[in-house]
């Protein structure tokens, strides 16, 4: 790379960490996603007690200054179960989010970049996966297959949302072929696939991060729903979903076990949202000036 396009790229990403430093909402939202990550991964070594261990005689308690969130029917501390649940779901939308990523980027870019009946063909595709209801789609594999298998659940989460970041990419590398760089790119001789995936999608960079950021809360939710079904994590691991789904059951009578997990993961959906949102005016080419 150049000279003039190493400083054009410095130039743009400070560009837009400039306008993000400006968006006051994204910035306490990014500092609150670093927090409740660091609260999933350190707070279990910091807070005594684990995940597992149970006091029956304990049973469901209140919030007190042993048990900040109280405890459950089975004596289990929820500030601990809410940490280690937070680990599990942040895995799940970061894994999910990952496969999506991979499939949808080579699917779009693959897609635009051959055109014609390729083109038509992929996107044709894309639009039968859109009519069918996706979530259906993996309670049915998972049931075929009888398995819940932690693994297989991030994998089929992943499947299941590659068809928005497919057509964004798509539409971004169609806008980017005929630019110079690839004409040029062409004319020297580079093999098709490196002037696909190291100079055209390089150049969607930008779109990519603020789909990620605002794809993790939707894999999260759907894991939360496949919970809710029964269909999610098993015991004994526990994400946020199982967690708001036994507090969800018994909140007549024990709120408390509801309360420690929706709050933290409804703050996590909120910030990634607003987070989302804010990168996506920060790398947004028409707000540059």
């Amino acid at each position: 790379m150049s000279v003039s396009a190493t400083t054009a790229s410095r130039s743009l990403w400070g560009d837009a960490w400039r306008r993000l430093k400006k968006n006051r909402m994204a910035l306490v939202c990014g500092w609150i996603v670093l927090g409740i990550i660091l609260f999933s991964i350190l707070g279990p070594y910091l807070v005594p007690g684990d995940a597992t261990s149970q006091d029956i005689g304990l049973g469901a308690a209140g919030p007190s200054s042993s048990h900040w969130l109280g405890t459950d029917t089975r004596g289990r501390d929820m500030l601990v179960r809410t940490m280690i649940g937070g680990r599990i779901a942040l895995l799940v939308g970061l894994v999910g989010t990952v496969v999506a990523l991979i499939i949808g980027v080579t699917w779009g870019a693959v897609a635009a970049y051959v055109g014609g009946k390729v083109d038509e063909a992929m996107m044709r595709v894309v639009d039968v996966l859109y009519a069918f209801p996706t979530v259906v789609f993996v309670i049915v594999i998972m049931a075929l297959f009888d398995t819940r298998n932690i693994f297989v659940l991030f994998a089929l989460l992943g499947a299941i949302s590659w068809l928005n970041m497919a057509r964004i990419v798509r539409g971004q590398v169609m806008s980017l072929r005929s630019r110079e760089f690839v004409e040029a790119a062409r004319a020297m001789g580079v093999p098709t696939r490196s002037i696909l995936f190291k100079h055209i999608v390089p150049n969607t960079i930008g779109v990519i991060i603020v789909y990620s950021t605002l794809s993790l809360p939707s894999v999260m939710l759907r894991e939360a729903f496949l919970s809710f079904l029964g269909l999610g994590v098993q015991a004994p691991l526990a994400s946020w979903g199982t967690l708001v789904t036994e507090g969800a059951s018994q909140i007549l009578v024990y709120p408390w076990i509801l309360v420690g997990p929706g709050v933290v993961m409804s703050l996590t959906i909120f910030a990634l949202n607003f987070l989302g949102d804010g990168l996506r005016d920060a790398l947004d080419p028409q707000m540059r000036k």
